[in-house]
């Protein structure tokens, strides 16, 4: 399954572990917290002033 920019972080975290150091790399420290797992990529971007698009297109070149 693909990840989007309106993928949910817990689930990307749940099915693909390995992400984390993707998230953790671009400053997102926040995973452990539950509102941090229900927001999407897109909203966590947003608000940590990351590109969305970039950040998943990084994932799935991890998934793959």
């Amino acid at each position: 399954m693909p990840v989007t920019k309106e993928s949910i972080i817990g689930d990307v975290l749940d099915s693909y572990p390995k992400t984390a150091e993707l998230f953790l790399g671009i400053g997102m420290h926040c995973l452990g917290c539950p509102a941090s797992r229900g927001e999407t990529i897109e909203e966590a971007c947003a608000v940590h002033g990351n590109d969305a698009d970039e950040l998943v297109s990084d994932i799935n070149s991890l998934i793959k």
